[in-house]
């Protein structure tokens, strides 16, 4: 009986890594959907020719802003529901829901309430090189934060640890919030696995895996 895998993505940081990386402007939902769900299964075959049988593709994300708020320089309201980001992250969660084998576990977006002006304008602020007066509607931004993810990433990894659901587990990820997590399935004999799709990692973090493996291309320098 072949060992089996599971794979966790952080859906956010699978984004911003896929734009960046292929430089994509304009993101197509079936193709990104697509891509992701061949990255993963490229995973089950590993070094060797080994092939895993995969367990399931767990993909973190949050639910897509839907409320209204207004401009405060313009008083323009936004609709965020109406928006290209929107729209691609519903139909992009529902191309996900097709592929085979895999779960969405959605947290929630929290907005701050409250608008901030970016960190470039903000300094021509403090040192008077501007007044209120000058800023646009495209110097202030209205924040989000995600909530629930990283611990139902956690949880995630802790449950299938301890059912001894898996030999091994495939984060998709660039941050370090999951070193707990880690370090009990490593505790526990599970091949801890992560993909950081070439983003840098901190060195510290090399001791709470078991290996570091990027499927996709290396992107041109």
């Amino acid at each position: 009986m072949n060992k089996t895998t599971a794979i966790l993505v952080d859906g956010a940081f699978f984004l911003k890594r896929y734009k960046s990386i292929n430089k994509i402007k304009d993101f197509d939902p079936e193709r990104t959907a697509q891509f992701l769900w061949e990255m993963c299964l490229s995973h089950l075959t590993q070094a060797k020719g080994e092939v895993y049988d995969l367990y399931r593709i767990f993909y973190y994300d949050c639910a897509p802003y839907d409320k209204k708020q207004h401009n405060p320089i313009t008083g323009r309201a936004i609709d965020y529901s109406k928006t290209d980001q929107y729209k691609f992250q519903i139909t992009f969660f529902e191309e996900l829901k097709k592929k085979r084998k895999v779960a969405l576990r959605l947290g929630i977006l929290s907005d701050g309430r409250d608008w901030i002006i970016n960190p470039q304008k903000t300094k021509l602020l403090i040192d008077k090189k501007i007044s209120i007066d000058d800023l646009n509607e495209n110097d202030v931004t209205f924040p989000f934060r995600q909530k629930r993810v990283d611990m139902k990433i956690g949880l995630d990894i802790a449950s299938i640890t301890l059912k001894k659901q898996v030999n091994q587990i495939i984060l998709i990820s660039g941050d370090s919030d999951f070193v707990p997590a880690a370090k009990l399935a490593r505790r526990e004999g599970i091949d801890f696995i992560l993909d950081p799709m070439w983003n840098p990692i901190k060195p510290h973090l090399f001791e709470h895996i078991d290996g570091l493996v990027t499927k996709m291309k290396r992107p041109r320098t």
